[in-house]
């Protein structure tokens, strides 16, 4: 039985040794992607990003605990989670803690946990995670939460990824215009005053409000090889109403104060997402993002391929000493290192 089957008759191990050929960029695991791809596209995608300190892991935690044990009435839904850590720029590796944060989650069948370095990617997500992202989502997990590093205001990546991207804030974090620069808060969907029982909840709220009053909602516009474009599916009805305000909701995550406040907010922009014809556009949006990237990933590796080290080395010390500038030291390269 091939690992793709494996996967999709729920076989955990089988599921674990995917997700590490697909990390690994493995050739077996770039096959077996291929095989896996018509089954997704049913999951439930929240990214879960913010700065370091604010209690992702500790929300997220609490989010699947409730996904898992949900009140009476409600549905029990198989969740995935993929949380990345930053990696070391001297060894590449990654302390990949997130666990020890997630303990209570430990022994589920129905809670899969994936932590995985980011290697280098300053987008808050790891090469690979769209990759892992589909994999769960062909193995029938109705959640994939997906938990940035914490690296700031450059984690944009995970609003082409996720249906609902949480943005997660706490109290005493410094100046509260922190909360207002451009980049991170304007990719929240939903925003979250995490640490809610901490001095100064008040004013952090109040800041993020200010913010939202200030802004004219608009559908999401990603800026793309230095464009800025919105990729509209052809049935999106342009008469819609599509503006959605994000809300702001208070968390105490290590208590589970107002996990329920919020899983009730990701509902309602679920709704709207499928009311407005949203998801549809986020999901082409996503897809093409992950082509293009594909795209220019094969094309260096074709390039790299036609350029021998000796000329890579002769060119980069030319630019060294500077004899040629970094523009022409392309150039060359590009003609197959033999200059213009």
């Amino acid at each position: 039985m091939s690992l793709a089957s494996s996967v999709l008759e729920g076989k955990r191990l089988a599921l674990a040794r995917l997700l590490s050929q697909i990390e690994n960029n493995h050739p077996d695991g770039q096959a077996a992607l291929g095989d896996l791809f018509p089954h997704t596209g049913r999951a439930q995608l929240i990214g879960v990003t913010g700065a370091p300190g604010t209690g992702k892991s500790s929300l997220v935690n609490r989010l699947a605990f409730y996904y898992r044990n949900p009140p009476e009435g409600e549905p029990q839904r198989k969740v995935a989670i993929i949380a990345v850590d930053p990696s070391s720029p001297f060894t590449g590796g990654a302390i990949l803690g997130d666990r020890v944060r997630m303990r209570d989650l430990s022994g589920d069948p129905g809670i899969f946990i994936r932590s995985m370095a980011a290697r280098g990617s300053l987008g808050g997500l790891a090469p690979t995670t769209a990759s892992m992202v589909q994999v769960f989502d062909a193995a029938g997990f109705d959640i994939i939460m997906i938990e940035t590093v914490g690296a700031g205001q450059a984690e944009v990546d995970i609003a082409r990824l996720a249906h609902t991207t949480l943005v997660v804030e706490a109290p005493g974090m410094g100046d509260d215009i922190q909360a207002i620069k451009a980049g991170i808060l304007e990719i929240a969907d939903i925003l979250v005053v995490n640490k809610a029982d901490h001095p100064g909840v008040e004013n952090t709220e109040r800041a993020l409000r200010s913010m939202l009053e200030l802004a004219h909602p608009a559908p999401r516009i990603f800026k793309h090889h230095g464009h800025f474009e919105r990729v509209e599916s052809p049935q999106a009805n342009p008469d819609r109403d599509e503006a959605w305000l994000p809300p702001i909701v208070r968390t105490i995550a290590i208590k589970g104060d107002g996990v329920p406040e919020l899983v009730s907010a990701i509902n309602d922009h679920q709704h709207h997402l499928v009311e407005s014809g949203e998801r549809e556009n986020r999901d082409r949006a996503r897809l093409q993002a992950e082509l293009d990237i594909l795209i220019q990933d094969n094309l260096v590796y074709r390039w790299r391929k036609s350029v021998s080290d000796a000329q890579y080395r002769e060119i980069l010390e030319s630019l060294i000493a500077r004899k040629i500038s970094p523009h022409q030291a392309a150039r060359d390269l590009m003609n197959g290192g033999h200059g213009t």
